[in-house]
Order: structure tokens, then sequence, then C-alpha cells
């Protein structure tokens, strides 16, 4: 499925700040973890996460250090602050309220069945 890019940019922070809750993680990691959670729906780029992160870090939600991999290459290593958890507590309440509406108006809806590849109906 091909998933909205203003839905992707949405949910970039608190999957972030819900991976980094998990463990301190580094930007690969990160990346297939989010792909893991979605099942492989979600296919994050590098350039798609770092500015996600550098403006978390820039914030003070987390926290990056530079280590060495077991490889021996140099890795920033993120981890979550303080802060990262109060706005990630935040971040979970508003899902959870757009969750809920959704889930409480989508069975009143009916919608047409159709295939992906059908053109949407014209209106007009």
């Amino acid at each position: 499925m091909d998933i909205n890019k203003d839905l992707v940019a949405a949910t970039a922070t608190p999957l972030v700040l819900a991976i980094l809750a998990e463990d301190d993680s580094y930007g690969y990691a990160i990346l297939k973890r989010v792909s893991e959670l979605s099942g492989g729906e979600l296919q994050w780029t590098d350039g798609m996460l770092y500015p996600v992160l550098h403006r978390l870090e820039r914030q003070g939600h987390i926290k990056g250090r530079w280590g060495t991999s077991e490889t021996g290459r140099k890795r920033k290593y993120y981890h979550l602050t303080a802060g990262g958890r109060a706005q990630l507590a935040v971040q979970r309440q508003q899902w959870q309220l757009v969750d809920a509406a959704l889930r409480t108006i989508w069975p009143a809806v009916s919608l047409p069945m159709r295939s992906a590849l059908s053109p949407l109906p014209s209106h007009g």
C-alpha cells in the first residue's frame, strides 16, 4: 500500500520517540524498526529520518552521542531525554484521540468497494 506522504510525516515524531523509548538506537536500526513495526509497509529513507532526528535533538527530546559499532565504524546513537518521554506521552494522547475518533466514525460511513487500480469517481 502506498501511504500518503503527509500521514508518514505526521507519524514520524511519535514513531521515533517510541522506538527510542524501547532502547537507544542509531539511524539504520531505526529505519529497520519502522519497517518491522509496519510489516514492511513504511519504508523510510535516510533523507526522511535524519531531519526528524536533528529536529528532535534541537528540541531537546533526544540526545545523540558518537560511538563505535561492532565493526569499528563511527555511529551516532540516540537516546530519549526526560523531555522526550514527556513529549512521547503528549504524542500518545493526541494519537489516541485521533484513533478513537476515526474508529468511531468509520463504521458509520459506508464506502464503495473498489480495486486499488480503479479510478476514483468524479464529482461534478
